[in-house]
């Protein structure tokens, strides 16, 4: 049910703690999160959108806790981890057979259509944008929730990046690649991603 606040899916959460749970102590991921001030996350993960404000502060405060190195190897887990929950889980069997047999160019059109009538769970207020065109698919977040107020010399939406990595490289073309070529964290208008095809 709506809070009336803007939410961002569960996913953005729950395969961070699994990816924790995988590389971290008990004792640190109890700290991460008590510092987020979501501790009631470990107790009942949510199963539902979230405010996107509660997931910006625990993905904010992994990249202002752990070292950087660290944070960017969790973040790219939890990424990859939830791309194959929606390969598992939300994406069609039939779907994927039929974009793995495509030309890269319309496979790439059919998933970037099918994130973008989804992007509300993964870019929350944020809005979302792309093309096609070139070898490459370009997707843009402005006023991406999970890195709001943040400041960066580098790119942080490494889970954004990861997630969009394992969906291209499975669905459409198994050397593609993804780069955050602009981030809000810098200053930027936008975050944007660019996807290689070729």
């Amino acid at each position: 049910m709506s809070t009336g606040t803007a939410e961002i899916g569960p996913n953005a959460v729950t395969q961070l703690i699994a990816a924790l749970a995988e590389t971290a102590s008990n004792r640190q991921t109890l700290s991460l999160f008590a510092r987020a001030e979501v501790s009631d996350w470990l107790g009942a993960p949510p199963e539902r959108m979230v405010d996107e404000r509660r997931v910006a502060r625990l993905h904010q405060t992994v990249r202002a806790t752990l070292a950087p190195d660290q944070a960017v190897a969790l973040l790219q887990r939890a990424g990859r981890l939830t791309a194959d929950y929606l390969l598992r889980a939300r994406i069609p069997r039939l779907a994927q057979v039929l974009l793995k047999m495509l030309p890269r160019a319309w496979a790439a059109r059919l998933l970037v259509k099918a994130i973008a009538a989804h992007a509300w769970t993964f870019a929350g207020s944020g809005q979302f944008s792309a093309w096609v065109g070139g070898g490459t698919v370009t997707i843009e977040i402005a006023d991406n929730p999970l890195c709001a107020g943040e400041s960066a010399t580098l790119p942080v939406c490494v889970w954004h990046a990861a997630v969009l990595q394992r969906l291209f490289s499975v669905l459409v073309w198994r050397h593609a690649r993804v780069t955050e070529t602009d981030c809000a964290a810098q200053q930027g208008k936008v975050c944007r991603f660019e996807v290689r095809l070729g």
